[in-house]
């Protein structure tokens, strides 16, 4: 099965640009202020608490903004997820599924050794931005994105299956693509969702 074929499997997530800022209500990881040290410091470690909600930080972040943020359209989506299964065919990574919301990407990836997961996201990222670019303007800001993103390695084939299923059940995506080797996997182990 699929799993024994590659070393790795990442879960993969970033944001476009100007959607998801410091301070945000929903939670983020930033640097953000040490009361007890008066330096700026991330908290990010996993399992312990991210920050979320601080209005100053948040108004700092929109102040900053070179453009209004940007959105993706379905179409948009559409050339994006070609791109993305385009890069990892020609990196040999096995693509799982593929969640593209207006203002954020989700990716399950499978890939032989162990690549530095911060140089996969910018690989999808670069490639889908030229993709972007080659067929509408450039957002003002230089960038689709925001920096970085999300990485979070899935250790088991339960961890697998259970992020493509977050993948496949997000709410209100331009468009999700789920790989045939995992759609029999992802039945038997969750509720079936046509994508």
């Amino acid at each position: 099965m699929f799993y024994d074929d590659y070393d790795r499997f990442w879960l993969l997530t970033w944001t476009t640009y100007g959607t998801w800022l410091p301070g945000d209500k929903r939670g983020f990881v930033s640097p953000v202020p040490d009361d007890s040290t008066g330096k700026r410091i991330k908290n990010n470690i996993v399992d312990t608490p991210y920050d979320a909600d601080v209005p100053q930080l948040r108004n700092e972040a929109i102040a900053n903004l070179k453009c209004d943020p940007v959105y993706l359209s379905t179409t948009q989506s559409e050339a994006i997820i070609d791109q993305l299964m385009e890069t990892a065919a020609h990196r040999k990574w096995l693509l799982l599924a593929t969640a593209i919301m207006r203002n954020h990407i989700h990716v399950v990836v499978g890939v032989p050794g162990d690549p530095n997961p911060e140089n996969m996201l910018r690989d999808f990222k670069a490639y889908a931005s030229r993709r972007l670019n080659k067929h509408w303007p450039k957002p003002v800001s230089g960038t689709w994105w925001t920096r970085s993103g999300s990485k979070r390695k899935l250790p088991t084939e339960l961890a697998v299956i259970d992020a493509v299923a977050y993948v496949r059940d997000q709410a209100n995506p331009l468009v999700v693509r789920i790989h045939d080797q995992i759609q029999e996997r992802l039945g038997e182990s969750h509720g079936e969702r046509g994508a």
